[in-house]
């Protein structure tokens, strides 16, 4: 794989298995000290609209450890859609840099960067697509399946229009795997996504549900996922409309155990509103009396929670794809 990463449709079966072999091989060799640097001489920059803790920590760690340099310019750092156009912007940073790393809101933006800058622009999320994310995720899978891929069954629950919900969708079915989605009829899948996820299990193999009955969609499933209830950049007050709507799909315990899997995980992309820990979750306890949100405490803290091993395959994924991209 070489080049830009826009949304997950962009890679192939072959591609993806690609990334996530190299990424397992980086994995190890830092873990053994024996890593080479592939990236010595490579500027990259990030370019977010969207604060992160673990999108930017992961493509630093990333560069750094194969002795490449980032910089990065944050959502009061540089002149980007107020002084200067998404195109002028990437013009600039394409004589400057070997590629770009794009967090923000519009999919528009990530995919004028990649026209215009000449450089490998990378999707680190949008509104619309995940795919850095996707990628740790189904690597997270394989560590903890004990099949091939396309043995391995998952159910999102929640809020089925998210970047990621979409972004496991499509890369679910271009892997051959066994994808459900269980969100309430006005949260699920846009259908332009739906069918595209469909035209690539044709071809792959794999088996989608998309689907408002949890209990069915959960039976079987190998991993629970879910997110947060309302994005980054949404209202504050999306949550009185969502809260109803989405807490018949918050995983608990009950939830996990439905799917009569001894092995099953709990997984969940980060930050999680799971107790009254933050300011988001105090305000939730006082206005609907949520002890956390989209997911217990008592699941997210349990030994079926494989969370942190996401959240640090999002560093190994994302230095494979700066492999593949700058170094071949």
């Amino acid at each position: 794989m070489t080049g830009s990463l826009l949304r997950d449709l962009d890679l192939d079966k072959r591609q993806i298995l690609d990334l996530l072999a190299l990424a397992a091989q980086l994995k190890r060799d830092k873990l053994h000290g024996d890593e080479i640097p592939r990236l010595r001489g490579k500027n990259i920059v990030l370019v977010f609209e969207k604060n992160s803790t673990r999108t930017r920590c992961s493509f630093e760690v990333a560069a750094h450890d194969q002795d490449g340099r980032v910089s990065y310019l944050g959502p009061e750092g540089s002149h980007l859609g107020r002084e200067e156009s998404v195109a002028d912007t990437a013009r600039v940073l394409g004589r400057m840099f070997d590629g770009i790393a794009f967090r923000g809101y519009a999919q528009d933006a990530v995919e004028q960067f990649a026209a215009h800058a000449g450089i490998p622009v990378w999707n680190a999320l949008t509104d619309a697509w995940h795919p850095t994310q996707s990628l740790a995720d189904i690597l997270t899978m394989t560590e903890h399946h004990g099949g091939g891929v396309e043995d391995i069954a998952f159910c999102f629950t929640g809020d089925g229009r998210s970047n990621i919900a979409r972004s496991l969708l499509v890369t679910g079915a271009l892997l051959g795997m066994d994808v459900r989605i269980a969100a309430p009829a006005g949260l699920r899948p846009p259908p332009d996504v739906v069918a595209a996820a469909g035209d690539a299990a044709r071809a792959s193999g794999a088996r989608l549900l998309v689907t408002d009955d949890l209990p069915t969609a959960v039976r079987g499933a190998d991993f629970v996922y879910t997110d947060v209830w309302v994005s980054m950049g949404e209202p504050d007050d999306a949550w009185a409309a969502r809260v109803p709507s989405l807490l018949p799909y918050r995983v608990t315990d009950d939830v996990l155990d439905a799917s009569n899997r001894s092995g099953v995980r709990f997984m969940h992309c980060l930050p999680a509103i799971h107790n009254r820990g933050t300011t988001i979750g105090a305000r939730l306890y006082r206005q609907f009396g949520l002890d956390g949100a989209e997911v217990t405490e008592e699941v997210f803290e349990s030994k079926r929670s494989i969370v942190f091993d996401q959240a640090e395959n999002r560093m190994h994924t994302i230095k494979a794809l700066l492999v593949r991209a700058l170094a071949g």
